[in-house]
């Protein structure tokens, strides 16, 4: 017997890790295309400026916490938007040691621009689902996703 007849029958494609991480990739790349062209984003940055449009100002830590990232790349990403004037940075009154981040009039701009045509992306990506389909796949995902 060959190592080869040995192998455990396993399709990498039908490994739902592995097939979440193709699809999120899939799914992603056209409106990533978007707000990069437009704005000269990383993935991490979008993220950032999202939360701080979607929920207004707050510390890095808080995005660490609700974006389920890790700080260094939150890090990263406030100091790449803030070069771009998206976001000030402010030492918190109470604690000194941390600072609260917001978007600038430009941020709410960029933000406003980027969840519009998040919302036409996501609706053409669902566009070949029925309502119930989309629900189901929805909910799916947010069951995984812990939500």
């Amino acid at each position: 017997m060959s190592d080869h007849e040995d192998a455990v029958d396993f399709d990498l494609r039908g490994f739902l890790p592995y097939l979440l991480n193709i699809a999120a990739e899939e799914s992603s790349a056209s409106f990533q295309q978007y707000y990069k062209g437009r704005y000269g984003m990383l993935r991490t940055e979008w993220r950032v400026l999202f939360h701080l449009g979607r929920y207004g100002a707050m510390t890095a830590k808080e995005i660490c916490d609700r974006a389920r990232m890790h700080k260094t790349k939150v890090s990263r990403a406030v100091a790449a938007l803030q070069a771009k004037r998206f976001l000030t940075r402010s030492q918190r009154e109470d604690d000194r040691r941390h600072e609260t981040l917001a978007l600038t009039s430009q941020g709410r701009q960029a933000y406003a621009d980027l969840a519009a045509q998040g919302q036409q992306f996501d609706r053409a990506l669902m566009a070949d689902f029925s309502e119930e389909e989309a629900r189901f796949l929805r909910q799916a995902l947010e069951r995984i996703a812990k939500f």
